[in-house]
């Protein structure tokens, strides 16, 4: 019987380009986890998300981060949430955290994650997202579900002038190719 040595492949093979005032970069090593809070279990999901991952369960629309920072949970709609963990947290290990108090999933093939940053970042997603992305509307650590080149995104706003954008998968090559094509489009190479 044939063996098969497995393993996992970056899907825009680790991807990285400096544009001279702009870098997009691949982000390989985050888990991104759902919970889907059970019919009538917020109170036991919030309990169990303060406890068992350091933070508080966000409100719809916004983002709460962990006390130690390395995951940042948000909420997708009312009983809906996405974990960004960059800590190496694994998948059971958060599940068992939370104790039954939601319903997880893991979802960190299911997204191909990219980090825009640079003093022209805004630039180049303002050609293609239609969010207002300025600071005073959009700030650091708010994030936004929408459209970048009619593909469903998440925005997230890490600093100032870095964003991390999350797409589906199966859509990778075509999200890079918005990115690096508005990117051409304002001058950078």
């Amino acid at each position: 019987m044939a063996e098969f040595n497995l393993r996992a492949e970056p899907f825009l093979g680790g991807f990285s380009h400096d544009y001279g005032g702009a870098m997009v970069e691949e982000v390989t090593d985050l888990s991104l986890i759902s919970i889907a809070q059970p019919l009538n279990g917020r109170a036991a999901l919030a309990k169990a998300v303060q406890s068992g991952l350091g933070c508080t369960l966000p409100a719809p629309g916004s983002s709460a981060v962990a006390e130690n920072g390395d995951l940042r949970l948000l909420c997708l709609g009312m009983d809906s949430f996405l974990v960004i963990n960059s800590g190496g947290m694994s998948y059971d290990r958060l599940a068992a955290k939370l104790d039954g108090a939601g319903y997880t999933t893991d979802q960190s093939d299911n997204w191909v994650a990219l980090e825009l940053s640079g003093t022209l970042a805004y630039a180049i997603l303002e050609r293609l997202c239609p969010i207002d992305l300025h600071p005073d509307v959009f700030p650091i650590g708010a994030f936004a579900r929408t459209s970048i080149e009619h593909l469903n995104s998440i925005v997230l706003r890490q600093r100032e002038d870095r964003f991390l954008l999350l797409c589906a998968s199966s859509s990778a090559t075509s999200f890079l190719h918005a990115l690096t094509g508005s990117a051409v489009l304002i001058g950078l190479k």
